[in-house]
C-alpha cells in the first residue's frame, strides 16, 4: 500500500487527477489534502468520496503545522502537489495570497517531506505540478523547452516560478527526490468559471456579453484536462527523479478564434442561428502584463515517456461544452454568491 498525499485534489485539474489514481490504483491510499477555498470544490469529487482508498482533509499548505502532523498520521511515501492559486487576474489584485499559498505553502510541503524521509528516500517521490507561463511570452515563433530560461510577467507565474526554483534546490542541496512538470492551458469539465472556456460557455447560455482581453489575439496552447491527468500519472510513475517534463496539447488558438468555435459550437448546441452568440462578444480593456503567446514542445514526455494527447481540440472541446450544458446545476452552484461579485468587478470595458 502506497500513502500518497495529492494536494489541491478538489480543485479543477486535482479533482481529475483524484479520480484517475483511486480508481486505477486500488491499492493506493490516496489522501486528498484541500483548503477548499472558491475553486475547490466537493462536488467535483462525489463519485468517489466513498472509495476505500480515499481519504479527503480540509487543511491549508501554508498551514505547517497541519502538514506535519499529516505526515506523521499516514507516513506518505509520495507528494503530488496541485494546490496553488492560479488565475492570473486575481494575482494582480491580490499577489500576497499567490506568494503564500505558492511559495510558502510549497516550502512547508517540501520541509515535511525532507524531514519525514531523511532516514530514506528510496522509493519516495515528491511530484510538483507547475505551469507554462514560468518561462514567460513567446514572439510569433518558437516553443517553450525543459531549459527554457524563466520569465515571468505576473504575480501569479512569478510565484510559481519561485516555488519551481525551491523544488529543484531540495534536491540539488538535500538530494529530495523531486519530479516537476510545466502544462500549457488546461480545459475541461469541472473548471472554476472565471476561466476562458467555461466563463464563455456559462455567458452564452445565459446571453450575457463574452469579455475578451484587448483585440483577442493573445495565443495559448489548449490541453484537455484528462490528458494532462494522464501525464501527471505517466510522469509519476516511470518519469526520472530530478528531471522536469512539458506537457502541452499541441493546440494553438488566438483568443478570439476559440471564442467563435465556442460561440458556434454553443449555437449548434442550443438550437440558435449560427451567428447569434458571437454578437455577445464584447472587448474589454487587456489585462495588464498581458503575455502574447505560450507553446509547448512536448517531444520529451513523448519520446521518453510515451506520452501524447487522446484528443483533437474539436473532440475536447464539444465534450467539454456537452458537459457544462448536462451540468447547468453545478455551474449554476459555483457561479453564485461572491463569485458574482468579483466576476462584475474584473472586467472594464475598453
Amino acid at each position: 500500500m502506497k500513502n500518497i498525499l495529492l494536494t489541491g485534489g478538489s480543485g479543477f485539474i486535482g479533482s481529475h487527477l483524484v479520480r484517475l489514481m483511486v480508481n486505477k490504483y486500488p491499492d493506493y491510499n490516496i489522501v486528498n489534502m484541500d483548503k477548499l477555498t472558491y475553486a475547490g470544490n466537493p462536488e467535483n469529487i462525489k463519485d468517489i468520496e466513498n472509495k476505500s482508498n480515499y481519504t479527503f482533509v480540509q487543511a491549508d499548505i501554508v498551514d505547517d503545522t497541519a502538514i506535519f502532523e499529516l505526515f506523521k498520521k499516514y507516513n506518505f511515501d509520495a507528494v503530488i502537489h496541485l494546490a496553488a492559486e492560479s488565475h492570473v487576474d486575481r494575482s494582480i489584485s491580490n499577489p500576497k495570497e499567490f506568494i503564500m499559498t505558492n511559495i510558502v505553502g510549497t516550502l512547508n510541503l517540501l520541509n515535511a517531506a525532507r524531514d519525514a524521509w531523511k532516514d530514506n528516500m528510496q522509493d519516495k517521490v515528491f511530484y510538483h505540478i507547475s505551469t507554462d507561463e514560468v518561462y514567460g511570452s513567446l514572439s510569433d515563433t518558437g516553443f517553450f523547452y525543459e531549459d527554457t530560461s524563466y520569465d515571468p510577467r505576473s504575480p501569479y507565474s512569478a510565484s510559481k516560478a519561485s516555488s519551481d526554483h525551491i523544488v529543484r534546490a531540495y534536491f540539488h542541496t538535500y538530494g529530495l527526490p523531486i519530479k516537476i512538470s510545466n502544462c500549457s492551458n488546461n480545459y475541461g469539465s469541472h473548471q472554476f468559471p472565471e476561466k476562458l472556456i467555461p466563463l464563455m460557455i456559462h455567458n452564452i447560455k445565459h446571453n450575457k456579453p463574452l469579455p475578451v482581453y484587448g483585440e483577442g489575439l493573445n495565443i495559448r496552447d489548449w490541453l484537455w484536462v484528462v490528458d494532462h491527468a494522464r501525464a501527471i500519472d505517466t510522469i509519476f510513475h516511470n518519469g526520472e527523479v530530478g528531471e522536469t517534463y512539458n506537457i502541452g496539447g499541441h493546440n494553438e488558438w488566438t483568443n478570439i478564434d476559440l471564442v467563435h468555435l465556442l460561440c458556434d459550437t454553443m449555437d449548434d448546441r442550443l438550437g440558435n442561428e449560427k451567428g447569434t452568440a458571437r454578437k455577445l462578444i464584447t472587448f474589454v480593456k487587456d489585462r495588464a502584463g498581458h503575455d502574447m503567446r505560450y507553446a509547448i514542445d512536448a517531444t520529451k514526455i513523448k519520446d521518453e515517456l510515451g506520452w501524447v494527447p487522446s484528443v483533437t481540440f474539436e473532440e475536447g472541446l464539444a465534450s467539454t461544452v456537452d458537459w457544462y450544458l448536462e451540468n447547468e446545476q453545478w455551474l449554476d452552484n459555483v457561479t453564485s454568491g461572491a463569485y458574482r461579485s468579483y466576476y462584475e468587478g474584473q472586467y472594464e470595458k475598453r
